[in-house]
């Protein structure tokens, strides 16, 4: 039989990557984390975890393991919400989402859930993908609005087999230049051509992506400055700081004194979309994801 505290302290130690950080999170000490985690080698017998100087990495079996753990947790939770509705006769929804695309798709689909399940309470969770997979893994959340650059999904720790993706549209990701730039009147401009400019970035994992682009056209860009907030980094490009690199539902509302400008292809594109759990996909769930994709299908039109 295998131990479900055990799981959760595996599960905790994969996420912060020490025995001792694991320990802060869970409220014991170093040394009960490692009887819990060496209790669970010895039930299944397997190494889950690799010890280092380093800190602690999991082996394929402890990959699995995590797995396992989160979908334990998040059938629990599921369990503890489904009890919760037979006492108030209320669905509560949690939705996990990042910030631009929740500004820009999430109002008017929240809008129309409303119409159509009136006794559902919905929370809404401001979140990035790295953060926000995990947490619908983990039944933290039902859902996560999210994005990923090219490869898989992000997400730490462990597997995303237990999620399923539903793609809502593509997002590239286009060049912001002051007015007076002299490229700022071009149709679209290769990443080659912006190899000598400054750089304002309103995302670091913007940066991570352009970086990644700049390499492989064979330069090193010059950041100026990294903000949390595309709007900012817009207008610090108005004031003639740089120039940005935005991605396309990120440019509303407008920035005086800006142009937007595609990349050619191949351009760098975020893939937006709706993360679940397999089988929990009810009525609520169902409703918002069909909505999400009808707003996303109007955006690309347009």
């Amino acid at each position: 039989m295998i131990d479900v505290q055990r799981l959760r302290v595996l599960r905790t130690v994969a996420e912060h990557g020490s025995f001792n950080r694991a320990a802060a999170a869970l409220r014991l000490t170093p040394s009960a984390v490692s009887q819990h985690i060496a209790a669970l080698e010895r039930s299944l017998g397997a190494q889950v975890v690799a010890r280092s100087t380093r800190g602690v990495t999991l082996t394929p079996a402890g990959q699995i393991m995590v797995g396992a753990a989160e979908s334990v947790a998040a059938e629990l939770e599921y369990a503890r919400q489904q009890v919760d509705r037979l006492g108030s006769g209320r669905t509560r929804l949690t939705i996990a989402t990042f910030t631009s695309g929740g500004r820009l798709l999430l109002p008017q689909a929240l809008a129309r859930l409303a119409t159509a399940h009136p006794d559902t309470v919905v929370h809404v969770r401001e979140s990035e993908p790295e953060d926000s997979l995990p947490m619908v893994r983990q039944g933290a959340v039902d859902l996560a609005l999210a994005y990923h650059f090219d490869g898989p999904l992000p997400g730490r720790p462990g597997p995303n087999s237990s999620l399923k993706w539903t793609a809502l549209m593509e997002d590239p990701l286009h060049v912001v230049l002051p007015d007076a730039h002299p490229l700022a009147d071009r149709e679209t401009l290769g990443i080659t051509e912006l190899a000598a400019e400054p750089w304002v970035l309103g995302c670091l994992k913007t940066e991570a992506y352009l970086r990644h682009y700049a390499g492989r056209a064979g330069f090193d860009p010059e950041v100026r400055g990294t903000t949390t907030d595309y709007f900012f980094a817009r207008s610090l490009v108005a004031a003639g700081m740089g120039i940005s690199l935005i991605p396309s539902i990120a440019l509303t509302p407008p920035v005086a004194g800006v142009r937007t400008v595609p990349i050619e292809p191949p351009a760098p594109t975020r893939h937006i979309g709706v993360a679940t759990i397999h089988r929990r996909n009810h009525a609520q769930v169902r409703t918002l994801i069909q909505v999400l994709q009808g707003q996303a299908a109007a955006l690309q039109e347009t």
